[in-house]
C-alpha cells in the first residue's frame, strides 16, 4: 500500500532537479513532485540522490533492478551468473570525473585519476578512470558516511583495506568485504551482471543493450543498441550520459566506455584483503567480445596505471522502509524506452 501526501505539477525539460523529480508518464512533458510513503519494489523506477553541498554538490541517478530471485544466466562468464535475491538500485551511469573531484574536496580525500589529455581529454562529464579498486571503495564509503550511514568497506588507520570481522556491526559472514548496514556499495558481480545483461521479464541478452545482436560501435550517443567501443585509444571514452543505448533495465555504458570494477573477487570468494578483483564490460578501445556477457577481466586492486579502469555505484537504500517518505522519481525505466509495461501495484504507468 502507499499513500499520497502531496503533489505539485509543473512543466519541465529533462534537466536535473534537486531531490526526487519525476516526469509525467506520457510524453515526458508534464512533471511533478509526489511525496509518497510506501514500498515500490514491484515497479521499475529511476531515482536521484544528492551528495555534497554548495560548489561540491553532485547527483547520482539510480535505476531500480527488480525481479528478485531471478534465475541465473547460464550462457555467460562465469556460469552461472546474475541471480540476485533482492531488489536493489544501480547507478544509471558510470561515476564521472566531476563526481570524484567534488567528493575529494568535500570529503578531504585524495583519489587520483588518470590524465586523459592524450585520450579524449579531461572533461568533467567523462568517466573517472585510472581508479583503483581501493579508491572506488573509499569513494563509496564517503557516499555513506556523508549521509550518516555505515561505511561499506573497512580500512585501517593506515588506509589499508581489511575484512569486516564477526565483532563488527554489520558483519556478513557470506561477504566480509561489504558491511550489511551500508546503503551505497560497489556492485557485486551478480548485481552488475543482472543490470547489464538481464531484463525485468527474466530474459538474458548477450550484450548490455537489451539485445543479442552485436551493437553498433559509436564514439558517443544514446541510440538504442549502440555502444562506445572499437574506437581508437586516442579517442578516449564518451561522456557518461552519452555512452550508448540502454540495457534491458535502463542503465547506460555497462558495455565499454570505461571498463568497470565490481566488488567481487575474480575467484568469486571475497575472503582475503588483497586478491585479484574482477572488471566487466570492456572499454572504448575493446572489440565486441569485450562488451559481451562472456567477457570478464581481473587486476590487482591497487593497480591504477591502466587509464580505462572506472566504476559505478549500487544502492540498497532507495526502497527500504527507513527511506519510504521521499520525493521519488516515478519515471518507468523501461516503459517509455522500449514500449514495455511497468506495473505499480496493478496499475499501468505507461
Amino acid at each position: 500500500m502507499f499513500s499520497v501526501v502531496g503533489i505539485g505539477l509543473h512543466i519541465s525539460q529533462r534537466s536535473g532537479m534537486p531531490w526526487w523529480p519525476w516526469r509525467g508518464v506520457r510524453a515526458g512533458l508534464v512533471t511533478g513532485l509526489l511525496l509518497i510513503s510506501g514500498n515500490f519494489s514491484q515497479a521499475q523506477t529511476s531515482s536521484t540522490r544528492i551528495f555534497g553541498s554548495g560548489a561540491n554538490q553532485f547527483s547520482i541517478d539510480f535505476v531500480e533492478i527488480g525481479n528478485p530471485n531471478n534465475a541465473a544466466d547460464t550462457t555467460g562468464a562465469p556460469n552461472p551468473a546474475g541471480s540476485v535475491a533482492y531488489v536493489y538500485n544501480l547507478g544509471k551511469h558510470e561515476i564521472s570525473r566531476d563526481m570524484i573531484t567534488k567528493a575529494n574536496a568535500a570529503g578531504g580525500m585524495s583519489i587520483t585519476m588518470q590524465d586523459m589529455t592524450s585520450n579524449g581529454g579531461n572533461g568533467t562529464n567523462k568517466p573517472a578512470t585510472g581508479i583503483t579498486w581501493y579508491e572506488a571503495a573509499k569513494f563509496v564509503n564517503w557516499l555513506n558516511t556523508s549521509k550518516g550511514f555505515m561505511p561499506a568497506y573497512k580500512f585501517d588507520a593506515n588506509g589499508n583495506f581489511q575484512l569486516w570481522s564477526s565483532g563488527d556491526a554489520g558483519y556478513d559472514a557470506n561477504n566480509p568485504y561489504r558491511n550489511s548496514l551500508a546503503k551505497f556499495v560497489m556492485p557485486s558481480r551478480n548485481e552488475w551482471y543482472k543490470a547489464a545483461y538481464g531484463s525485468p521479464s527474466g530474459s538474458w541478452y548477450d550484450y548490455p543493450t537489451g539485445a543479442d545482436t552485436v551493437p553498433v560501435a559509436i564514439a558517443g550517443g544514446t541510440t538504442g543498441n549502440t555502444v562506445v567501443y572499437s574506437q581508437s585509444t586516442a579517442n578516449g571514452p564518451s561522456d557518461i550520459t552519452s555512452a550508448g543505448g540502454l540495457s534491458g533495465y535502463g542503465t547506460m555504458g555497462q558495455g565499454a566506455n570505461a571498463i568497470e570494477w565490481v566488488e567481487t573477487a575474480y575467484d568469486s570468494v571475497n575472503d582475503t584483503p588483497i586478491e585479484a578483483q574482477e572488471l566487466r564490460g570492456g572499454a572504448w578501445d575493446y572489440d565486441n567480445h569485450g562488451i559481451s556477457s562472456s567477457y570478464r577481466a581481473w587486476s590487482p586492486p591497487g593497480y591504477d596505471n591502466f587509464f580505462s579502469f572506472g566504476f559505478r555505484v549500487a544502492s540498497a537504500d532507495l526502497n527500504t522502509p527507513a527511506h519510504s517518505l521521499e520525493v521519488i522519481n516515478l519515471t518507468p525505466a523501461l516503459g517509455s524506452v522500449q514500449g514495455r509495461e511497468t506495473i505499480l501495484k496493478g496499475r499501468r504507468l505507461c
